[in-house]
């Protein structure tokens, strides 16, 4: 019995800030004190606080280290766990978060305040790769009854009942996609954990599967149970190497332990898992699109329907849900559809996961009940853009969403309200921009991304939002007309009617929802010639004020292509604006603010 227990985050982000030293110093430090027989050092998943991180945590003491490194390990043992004094200079604090009073104990973090979390109730909380931690937290408590107490209706009823929506972007009702799939013929029949995230800036599965895998794997097995499949697959980009790592643990580990396999719980039901590893295409996070690769064909969708549930993978019955939602499963059988449902708002019921990045201080994952406002999710847990920068929008839905404005803030998020601001929830990225962002550069970044990810098969995605494109390249090089907004408006539309799949039926809506919100500045661009953000480089024009120059060169000497001139201490200094490259780097070096751009 250990008198602690360190628990390290092991997740992506730390990880690549060396975390797995700073595991392997801290059990070194241990033996070093003699007291590696008292405190346990835990792997985990990702605590959520991702700007913080790495992120060490000390319990019973509900101490929280922030930004530690591999060097600070020894002082963290000696101080804290061997002498019982806490590491001050480590430990999360009031300026850091912006709270009234000083941080000793986890739970009061702001930044955990508000949040309610189901989907990552274990991560950050137990060792991802030891199938008895999941155990100790009530894992594969659920399987046991639904085999055991429940028929596979009963299962479904409960889903239902629930009002549980898919977490992967449509929100289509799981409980009844799983009764189409259980009202189809045949025996042979299939469930598939959707895992392929590929939007910009979202990371939310990919940490579920870091920090809890075998939570996926409980909630496949009694989806596969209500649907009456036998063979599962998780569709995982390659690009994920740590969740794809400890997904094949949780799998070997729940064989070992009949929780995978032949005749469960002794109750008769087969149940196996195989992993199905995704090259990194957009498009493959679209069902059709991924049913066709992981049958060996390239991933493009195809039309619907038949849908998946009547035809899908091998042609057979299919259900496919996304990471997230397969991770509330458990819970709902556990606690009861009473429970979750009691849980956000009336359309839209328990919590959703969002990857909370740009310009924002708390950077992280956070979950939060559905009805939560914007403002909410931005200022109080996000704590607002840093560097008292004002807030311009938020992009949510990722490249198929919209930006929402300071108008918008105060809207509860759920499905319904994000559609009806000019949003969509989406997987759940949320990407915060200030000030300094542009936003017709910020539609021409996700157009890039959609041309590049469009798999081509049909022509209003693979033509379509490639002359968007074009479009949109004129307009940040100064060389637009205002015809061309009346033109990419009509062509928006046409692409959203026409599409074969959700990736192009979605891809104009950056473009529109910054027409709508942010007009004056596709106007600026095209008849002024100039970016109000100061982003778009080709409308950029850089001038130093003669009165204001000091004449100490500085700005010369560290232009890379020698576009300045002047005499140190005699002649004001000038730039040569057919040679200036627009890097910005002149400005950043005056001290005196002489510089001036726009």
């Amino acid at each position: 019995m250990y008198r602690m227990n360190v628990l390290c985050c092991a997740g992506t982000g730390c990880s690549a800030s060396n975390s797995a030293q700073i595991v392997e110093n801290l059990n070194e430090s241990l033996k070093k004190y003699g007291i590696d027989g008292e405190v346990k050092v835990v792997k985990t998943g990702c605590f959520g606080l991702c700007q913080k991180g790495p992120i060490v945590a000390v319990y019973p003491d509900k101490v929280f280290y922030c930004h530690v490194k591999p060097e600070d390990a020894d002082r963290i043992v000696s101080e804290h766990l061997y002498k019982g004094r806490v590491v001050k200079e480590l430990e999360l604090t009031d300026e850091d978060l912006e709270t009234k009073e000083k941080i000793y104990d986890i739970d009061k973090i702001k930044f955990y305040e508000k949040q309610q979390r189901i989907a990552l109730r274990n991560c950050g909380k137990i060792n991802p790769e030891d199938i008895t931690e999941y155990i100790a937290m009530d894992g594969y408590q659920a399987l046991g009854k639904v085999l055991t107490e429940m028929t596979p209706q009963q299962v479904i009823d409960e889903m239902k009942k629930s009002g549980l929506r898919g977490r992967g972007g449509a929100g289509f009702p799981t409980g009844l996609k799983w009764q189409f799939e259980k009202d189809q013929p045949g025996d042979e029949k299939y469930v598939i954990c959707n895992a392929d995230e590929g939007d910009p800036g979202a990371f939310m599965d990919r940490s579920i599967l870091e920090g809890d895998p075998h939570a996926i794997l409980e909630g496949m097995a009694i989806m596969a149970y209500a649907v009456g499949a036998h063979q599962g697959y998780i569709y995982i980009r390659a690009e994920y190497p740590i969740a794809v790592g400890r997904l094949e643990i949780a799998i070997k580990q729940a064989k070992e332990y009949g929780l995978l396999g032949k005749d469960i719980f002794g109750s008769g039901f087969d149940f196996d898992i195989e992993l199905r590893l995704g090259a990194g295409a957009f498009v493959c996070g679209e069902e059709t699109a991924l049913i066709s690769s992981i049958e060996g064909k390239r991933g493009m969708p195809n039309p619907k329907p038949p849908f998946p549930a009547v035809s899908g993978v091998w042609k057979k019955p299919t259900s496919i849900n996304n990471v997230e939602t397969l991770a509330n499963v458990a819970q709902i059988i556990n606690k009861g559809a009473d429970w979750y449902a009691s849980i956000g708002t009336e359309k839209s019921k328990g919590t959703k996961v969002f990857a909370l990045g740009g310009k924002i201080k708390n950077t992280g994952l956070v979950e939060i009940p559905m009805g939560t406002t914007l403002r909410e999710i931005i200022y109080e847990i996000g704590g607002g853009c840093p560097n008292n920068k004002e807030f311009k929008a938020v992009q949510t839905g990722g490249p198929s969403g919209g930006c929402l404005t300071e108008k918008e803030l105060d809207t509860p998020i759920d499905y319904d309200n994000l559609v009806a601001a000019g949003s969509m929830m989406g997987s759940g990225g949320m990407i915060v921009l200030d000030e300094d962002n542009c936003m017709v550069d910020v539609a021409r970044f996700y157009l890039e991304f959609i041309v590049e990810e469009s798999c081509g098969k049909c022509t209003p995605c693979r033509v379509g939002t490639k002359r968007l494109l074009e479009m949109l390249t004129k307009i940040c090089n100064g060389e637009g007309t205002l015809e061309m907004l009346d033109q990419m408006e009509k062509l928006c539309y046409e692409i959203k009617d026409t599409a074969l799949c959700g990736l192009g039926q979605t891809a104009p809506n950056p473009i529109l929802s910054t027409l709508s919100h942010f007009r004056d500045e596709y106007i600026a661009h095209i008849v002024d010639k100039k970016c109000p953000a100061g982003v778009c480089k080709a409308l950029l024009t850089y001038k130093i004020d003669p009165d204001k120059c000091k004449k100490c060169s500085m700005c010369a000497r560290n232009c890379p292509v020698n576009a300045i001139t002047g005499v140190p201490g005699k002649v004001p200094y000038v730039i040569d604006t057919d040679k200036c490259i627009k890097c910005g780097t002149c400005m950043s070096n005056c001290r005196f603010g002489a510089i001036s751009r726009g």
